[in-house]
């Protein structure tokens, strides 16, 4: 009698799983959930960009945040290589190439930063460096304490031949120099506070 009532048992209880089961994945029962995880959804995407310009932000304070004077002027510096004997034609295009890449560095994370400068006439200084040694070790200097910098690496057009060394001559001298395609050949450094760019090339000559 107990053999047979516990097989009576079971399959009754089966079928109250398979309608417990089948009750689950209604369509009533699962779509509440979809809709509440497509909201949620939603809502993180939205918050993305206000902790990203929150991130932007903390960096462009970052940049203007070492002077105790937060009157004081900005200004950029473009460091240029003196052992490359470039023309004066090659070093302007060659500080031009540095100053606009670094403002399109920092044209998308650190608008406040640019804002401050264009506000001080978007001052510019160049000046001049000994050798690639002495640019690597300005550009780690200033990093170090905050500053942005970017580095124009020769392309070829002009002066130097791609991917060659190239001899040229300086009028009125009888020496010879060479320039090799991607040298490195400026340094854009800031914008910064004056006292703070000065503290990283405030001893180099004037161009």
């Amino acid at each position: 009698m107990m053999g047979s009532f516990r097989n009576q048992s079971r399959p009754s209880k089966n079928k109250q799983d398979r309608g417990w089961l089948g009750r689950s994945f209604q369509p009533q029962n699962f779509i509440p959930g979809l809709v509440i995880g497509f909201i949620f959804g939603m809502l993180l995407d939205l918050l993305k960009p206000i902790k990203r310009n929150a991130t932007t932000r903390r960096k462009s304070n970052r940049f203007l945040s070492n002077s105790n004077n937060p009157d004081e002027d900005l200004k950029m510096v473009l460091v240029v290589r003196q052992d490359l004997k470039m023309g004066q034609g090659k070093i302007a295009s060659q500080c031009a190439h540095a100053a606009t890449g670094l403002y399109s560095k920092l044209m998308q994370s650190h608008q406040n930063l640019l804002h401050r400068w264009e506000a001080c006439r978007q001052a510019k200084i160049v000046v001049s460096c000994k050798n690639e040694q002495e640019m690597n070790k300005l550009q780690e200097a200033a990093e170090s304490i905050g500053l942005p910098t970017y580095v124009v690496a020769d392309a070829g057009r002009t002066q130097v031949i791609s991917g060659q060394i190239c001899f040229l001559s300086l009028p009125n001298s009888h020496h010879l120099f060479w320039v090799l395609a991607g040298s490195k050949t400026a340094l854009a450094i800031g914008p910064g506070y004056n006292s703070v760019v000065d503290s990283v090339t405030g001893k180099q000559r004037l161009l």
